[in-house]
């Protein structure tokens, strides 16, 4: 019962703790921690969920007023008209209407995500059965994250979302992400940023996202890749600027590409 009500109150209640990462019972969207996800959050909360409750409602008007009016006791002898124009026209074009004022923002909001601004920080998404490898081009880095088992989790790590290597990001700058895979078909995704692309072998996508707050902010591979698919969350940690360098200078020591030199050929591993 406790459940039921907990569902009823979150339609009407702002979901002020639904922050960074799912929640039990959740309903909606995860608070936005960056432009583009209060975009998102703002077209589905003030244009399509009206538009929603409104056509809902005058469906089932409609329902409940041809149960009453047409009923059999009430109308023993029914019409045997099977064609109005005037109607016939109504239901086509109110809905292209709608449609229209629909796609209008929502063109704008996907030009937007998909016009990437200067980066201040480029890194590389690669999606493996079943894990995900990071690469940060520009500073010689990669490394490999894997989910936390949930024997080996600490107290303040989620289940299925915790990871052993965290993406590390400095706040208020423009992050663009490649993304990329190494065997099948796999998605990275992070609902806080309103950030999800497809992750194809032989194809490099790109994104990007400028988290507004520090913090710790969670997403999983969203593409039915395997028997693990659920188990390859990705885990982003939203710093300060000086705290990004100091992670920095310790990630280019821990998390160093080894150089091998072959004649005139240079090549990186890990």
């Amino acid at each position: 019962m406790k459940k039921i009500l907990f569902i009823f109150l979150s339609l009407f209640i702002t979901q002020v703790a639904f922050a960074d990462q799912p929640k039990d019972w959740q309903l909606g969207f995860q608070n936005p921690a960056s432009d583009g996800m209060r975009d998102i959050v703002n077209f589905h909360n003030n244009l399509l969920l009206p538009i929603i409750i409104a056509i809902s409602v005058f469906v089932l008007f409609l329902m409940l007023y041809a149960c009453v009016r047409f009923r059999a006791s009430a109308n023993p002898n029914p019409s045997k008209r099977t064609h109005n124009v005037t109607v016939e026209i109504l239901w086509t074009l109110i809905p292209c209407l709608i449609l229209i004022v629909m796609a209008v923002p929502s063109f704008k909001i996907l030009y937007k995500q998909d016009t990437i601004p200067k980066a201040d920080l480029t890194i590389k998404a690669i999606g493996y059965q079943w894990y995900w490898g990071y690469e940060y081009p520009d500073e010689n880095i990669i490394f490999d994250s894997y989910m936390v088992e949930e024997k080996d989790l600490r107290a303040d790590q989620p289940r299925l979302l915790a990871v052993d290597n965290e993406v590390v990001v400095p706040v208020n700058k423009v992050i663009k992400v490649l993304i990329t895979a190494n065997d099948v078909l796999h998605a990275w995704a992070l609902p806080s940023f309103g950030v999800k692309r497809d992750a194809v072998p032989g194809r490099v996508n790109e994104t990007w996202f400028k988290a507004e707050k520090e913090g710790t902010y969670y997403g999983q591979c969203s593409e039915l890749c395997g028997i693990k698919h659920a188990f390859m969350p990705i885990t982003v940690k939203v710093v300060s600027e000086e705290d990004y360098q100091e992670w920095l200078s310790e990630a280019r020591v821990k998390f160093a590409k080894e150089e091998i030199e072959n004649d005139k050929l240079k090549l990186a591993s890990k």
